[in-house]
């Protein structure tokens, strides 16, 4: 009998207290009692991954093991090993047992009896609530460290400072990195003057071969517009600042930085900049935004954003040579400050007019015919969706795009 065993634990300190070794212990031990044995490339384990989400590698290729029906029976310690939400319990067991899978968990084996199925759903709904009750005491608890100024919010430490390595979220324990801050102080320094860009700093930085943040290559203009807004070079520390970029239903919210008083202040750090050597900042920024150029705005590009190299990978852009030729550019052929390459893109121009003109018409062409779509849906739900047709449909285009250069080269 091909048996497999699954074992998670939820954080790091867990996996290192050696809770999953004692789960795999007790799932081998049981297989032992059934004269079953486990081979090792059945063994699946998930060390610090919440049960609250179905993106685990363990978990991952269980499932994909279930599929093939490689596995018979398959050995948890408790059903909120396997999930912790009821309605993935539910999913994760029909999916396995379809195929001919049984599951058996040690702690109150379960049957097909309709008690048995019962008491896995309240169990499966209790699960649920405690993984919501300790998410919310987690949140609650860190909200009053940070208010008590007892906790850093920092998931990476910002450029210019280190942390005590035994005590990395105390804010006592923050200090400055001498080179580093002397860098930072430049940055300020320089691109307060008049003239300076943020892309004529990240270019200097470069030529002074300055090593930037972390393992970055190259200075970006983005990162070098959030250490300029950051106000901990004043010293400040502050969480809450940064609205991360989430989905609520169907809108995507873009990530932000949110109004000052939702601000909450944790603690105060040596400062690398004065409060008139930051202020400065913002109001360089907004002059140089009113007068950067935007030459693409007054033309309109119906593939912006969707369109990528075929030769690099890198995603192209909008650009006008002249008011009535509209082209799509690799942004490879750029300088190695935008392109993060060494080597820029050997790929020509993609004339707009025709690519738009032809991806429109297949785009029309499928909406025009509701039976191509329910067709799809159907075998999509049915499981018979094939990646080969996908690849078709990229192949058609690619020689639509192919006739289309040749005819822009004639």
């Amino acid at each position: 009998m091909r048996i497999g065993i699954y074992a998670r634990v939820s954080t790091q300190r867990q996996a290192q207290a050696d809770g999953l070794a004692q789960q795999l212990e007790r799932l081998q031990a049981h297989a032992r009692q059934h004269g079953w044995t486990v081979a090792p490339e059945n063994v699946f384990r998930d060390d610090g991954y919440s049960g609250a989400t179905l993106k685990r590698p363990g978990l991952e290729r269980l499932r994909d093991r279930v599929a093939l029906r490689d596995l018979d029976g398959i050995l948890i310690t408790a059903p909120d090993r396997l999930a912790r939400n009821y309605v993935h319990q539910v999913l994760l067991l029909e999916e396995i047992t379809a195929t001919g899978c049984q599951v058996h968990f040690l702690d109150r084996p379960m049957s097909q009896d309709p008690h048995d199925q019962l008491l896995l759903q309240i169990r499966g709904a209790v699960a649920e609530y405690e993984r919501s009750l300790i998410a919310e005491r987690m949140r609650r608890g860190r909200l009053r460290k940070l208010q008590a100024g007892v906790l850093l919010p920092w998931i990476r430490v910002p450029y210019g400072y280190r942390v005590d390595p035994d005590r990395p979220r105390d804010p006592a324990g923050v200090r400055q990195d001498e080179a580093e801050a002397a860098v930072v102080a430049e940055m300020f320094a320089w691109y307060a003057d008049e003239g300076r860009s943020l892309y004529g700093l990240a270019k200097k930085l470069h030529q002074d071969a300055v090593k930037p943040p972390r393992s970055r290559t190259r200075w970006s203009v983005p990162g070098l517009r959030v250490i300029l807004t950051n106000p901990v070079y004043m010293g400040e520390v502050y969480a809450g600042r940064i609205q991360e970029a989430c989905r609520t239903g169907s809108t995507a919210v873009p990530r932000r930085i949110r109004a000052r008083e939702d601000w909450i202040a944790v603690a105060s750090i040596p400062a690398i900049v004065t409060q008139e050597q930051f202020d400065r900042v913002p109001a360089k920024l907004a002059q140089n935004r009113q007068f950067a150029g935007r030459n693409n705005t007054a033309q309109r590009y119906l593939l912006r954003g969707l369109v990528s190299c075929g030769v690099c990978g890198l995603a192209c852009f909008g650009r006008c040579l002249h008011p009535h030729y509209r082209y799509y550019c690799c942004r490879g052929k750029l300088s190695a400050l935008h392109s993060y390459r060494e080597t820029k893109c050997r790929s020509r121009f993609i004339p707009a007019e025709p690519i738009e003109s032809l991806v429109w018409a297949d785009l029309c062409r499928l909406l025009t015919h509701p039976e191509a779509i329910g067709y799809a849906l159907e075998r999509a739900h049915g499981g018979h969706w094939l990646p080969q047709d996908l690849q078709a449909r990229r192949d058609a285009l690619k020689r639509g795009q192919v006739r289309v250069a040749r005819r822009a080269i004639l």
